[in-house]
């Protein structure tokens, strides 16, 4: 390869090597040239230039690959911007007749394809230089472009991307040909046209006013269509442009005011655009102002990732400032989308739209505001929970509410979710510059935050909990004084299940949060935690109406309390190895006799208890593995092996209590195959036989009355195996958004509920 390495071709040694072997070095050639020509003496280029533009353009008929396309293209582009430019409309009138070619044949079309390649890259590289040639170029492109095939419509559509860029303004006169031609790519079958038309387009709006003016509601129709069964490279140039196209139509350049007399988008307008894509997605628009849209199908989750991304987009192009001048206009309008009906018509689609909404926030709030823009924010998101707080709280109360009142509630929590979330992040990228959210009376921020334990939707309830966490983080101060009121208030409210449910879960969140906070906690808080959860685990049979909510509230607080770690956990083992045998049958014949009693509520009660008893035996597993001698293990065995027995008989005991039962049998199944995941597989080895029987009915769906979608699959797969899961996407900034579109990852994330025990 080192023969490559000239400033002309050595076709000498071309000639000599093999036929196969010839691309490799031309390319060889084509990358020594790329970085040499720059750094070469302009004399020894201008004497070379001649021989040097003969091989290159000999090159364009070479059936070359895209690699070899781009290099030769740019190689040419700058060796006229560098050399001389006597020959550089004879090299671009070549270009264009191979464009016209009338071959239409599969050999010719890397030629054609190159030749394109080289016309962009001139007009990138030399703009108004070659400004005369352009009208007659774009209209080959263009005739060229209706017939091509989708390579050749992808790469007519870069070379025009690359012509705009070069001339700017100056092709003002072909700007609107260009748009009509290009704007049906949008919703080409191609992904990689469709990428090319948004980046292409995205080109084209800096100097085209229409584009933000008399087409931007079409044009946002089409972006919508655009993100249809599209794929991450679509989304990711369809959301720039489609955030771009907006913010300029609000915040246009002076020079282009001035130039025409346009009538600029108000703020209202454009967000209004906005959520139409993520409500209603690419079906079109209600065109009076302000109405809620009504009627349709969901949206695809393809369009409202894309669209998600546009408002990221949008808000990052207009800047920090805009945003802190506006952001209680944008909050209030972000959290209406998420308590819209059409977000959330399926428990499944109102956990993924709350992901949208909670990326969006996280994406400009968190990212481009400075640390006093912050603070107002966190007074502004604390104000939005308080109003949001106060008409549950007048639903809740009033006893002659309808079916609006319950609509009201439900819709709540979506927005409780998002802001707690978002007011939680806030708090602790602040850390210690967020003590006067908590010590101004008037903000109200903790007390805002544990009046939302007591809500009636449990995701707002976890929401809480996760932003109590928060707080314990960046202000450590702050954890005991919580933990000590969780306590005091879920002894005092025992008999409200939302009070049970909603104290237990902050409890256990500031829990998970104690290895986060150098103070630590007093050694007696773990005994206080095992003592409260024991007595709610003891008093969930006295009433029917508690049990549930007692049950997953101790079996929580037990798990939580493994985060401690041995120093704490060693000496509650004894006890904690005692319940863990105790809430499992011990034998087949006990199994049987509780199958034959009960009814679907005592089930689901029981079912709920040992998938929480489980998940507390993974944190101990997990966070103390220094007391996992062997007799532990055999003593742990015990209630692992009862519920693996347990496990062949769910689909019976759903089959006769109902499809209800399936979520809790499920968590039941997901928390047994954590366990065993971080087990030695030896200590199970007796127990292979019957796992295996209920691993191969998991991935085959045997049994579909009894199997609900849950998987570990990402988490136990090694690095170089999950890039088959789409892992790769993990890397962007995205991902928590993108996961919603893999088919892999196409359940409902109980996140929440797991974030607070790690």
């Amino acid at each position: 390869m080192e023969l490559a390495h000239s400033l002309l071709l050595n076709e000498e040694a071309l000639a000599q090597i093999a036929e196969a072997k010839r691309p490799v070095f031309i390319f060889e050639w084509l990358r020594f040239l790329d970085k040499v020509l720059v750094a070469a003496n302009k004399v020894d280029v201008k004497e070379k230039q001649k021989k040097l533009v003969e091989q290159l353009t000999e090159l364009i008929s070479s059936s070359s690959g895209p690699p070899t396309r781009k290099l030769l293209a740019k190689n040419l582009a700058t060796l006229y911007s560098i050399g001389d430019t006597f020959t550089v409309f004879q090299t671009l009138d070549k270009c264009n007749d191979v464009v016209r070619s009338k071959d239409d044949t599969s050999s010719y079309l890397p030629t054609k394809l190159t030749a394109v390649a080289c016309i962009g890259a001139f007009y990138e590289k030399m703009g108004r230089m070659l400004g005369s040639s352009f009208p007659e170029t774009v209209s080959n492109l263009l005739k060229a472009l209706k017939n091509a095939e989708s390579q050749g419509r992808s790469e007519i559509l870069l070379s025009l991307q690359k012509i705009l860029n070069g001339l700017g303004g100056a092709a003002a006169s072909c700007h609107r040909d260009i748009y009509k031609n290009a704007r049906s790519g949008l919703t080409d079958r191609s992904m990689a046209v469709r990428c090319a038309v948004g980046k292409c387009l995205l080109e084209l709006q800096k100097e085209s006013v229409f584009m933000w003016t008399t087409e931007l509601e079409n044009l946002a129709t089409l972006c919508f269509k655009a993100l249809e069964g599209s794929n991450y490279g679509v989304r990711v140039a369809v959301s720039k442009l489609l955030g771009t196209v907006m913010a300029t139509a609000l915040t246009p350049k002076q020079a282009a005011v001035m130039r025409q007399n346009v009538k600029r988008a108000n703020l209202e307008e454009v967000l209004e655009l906005l959520a139409t894509g993520f409500l209603r997605g690419g079906s079109g628009f209600l065109r009076s102002g302000g109405e809620m849209l009504k009627g349709g199908g969901s949206v695809s989750r393809e369009v409202r990732v894309g669209v998600t991304q546009a408002y990221v987009v949008f808000v990052t192009t207009l800047g920090g400032q805009w945003l802190e001048r506006n952001f209680a206009t944008f909050l209030t309008h972000v959290l209406e989308l998420i308590s819209h009906p059409r977000a959330t018509q399926s428990h499944v689609e109102a956990v993924y739209s709350r992901r949208c909404v909670s990326f969006i926030l996280r994406a400009t709030v968190g990212s481009i505001l400075g640390e006093k823009a912050q603070i107002a924010a966190a007074k502004e998101v604390c104000q939005a929970i308080a109003k949001q707080m106060k008409t549950v709280e007048s639903v809740v109360n009033d006893a002659n509410n309808d079916k609006s009142g319950a609509a009201d509630v439900s819709a709540s929590q979506h927005v409780m979710v998002c802001a707690l979330q978002e007011l939680g992040s806030l708090v602790q990228s602040l850390s210690a510059t967020a003590s006067p959210l908590l010590q101004e009376p008037a903000i109200g921020l903790l007390e805002t935050v544990t009046s939302v334990l007591l809500h009636p939707s449990m995701a707002a309830r976890l929401g809480a909990a996760w932003c109590m966490r928060c707080i314990a983080v960046a202000l450590p101060y702050q954890l005991t004084p919580l933990m000590d009121s969780c306590a005091e208030r879920i002894n005092s409210l025992k008999t409200s299940p939302e009070a049970v449910t909603g104290y237990s879960f902050a409890m256990a969140a500031l829990l998970g949060s104690v290895h986060q906070c150098p103070l630590g906690i007093p050694h007696a808080k773990g005994k206080m935690v095992v003592s409260i959860a024991e007595d709610l685990l003891r008093t969930a049979s006295q009433n029917s109406r508690l049990s549930l909510q007692r049950t997953q509230a101790g079996w929580l607080l037990l798990g939580a309390l493994m985060s401690l770690g041995p120093s704490v956990v060693r000496y509650h083992l004894p006890k904690m190895l005692l319940l863990w045998r105790n809430v499992f049958p011990r034998s087949l014949k006990e199994l049987e006799a509780e199958k034959a009693r009960g009814d679907s509520f005592t089930w689901q009660v029981t079912l709920e208890g040992r998938a929480g008893a489980l998940c507390a035996m993974r944190c101990f597993v997990a966070h103390c593995p220094e007391l996992l001698t062997e007799d532990v293990i055999r003593r742990l065995m015990t209630p692992i092996e009862c519920a693996m027995l347990m496990l062949s008989h769910i689909p019976s005991v759903i089959k006769a209590y109902g499809a209800q039962l399936k979520a809790s049998a499920a968590m039941v199944r997901l928390r047994l195959y954590d366990i065993l995941a971080l087990l030695p597989p030896k200590t199970y080895e007796g127990s292979f036989n019957a796992l295996l029987r209920e691993l191969v009915a998991e991935f085959t769906l045997t049994d579909n009355s009894a199997n609900t979608t849950t998987s570990l699959l990402r988490s136990l797969c090694h690095c170089d195996d999950s890039v088959l899961l789409g892992s790769w996407l993990q890397e962007t900034d995205h991902k928590s958004i993108e996961d919603q579109v893999s088919s892999e990852r196409a359940y409902v994330p109980n996140n929440l509920f797991c974030i607070l025990l790690h």
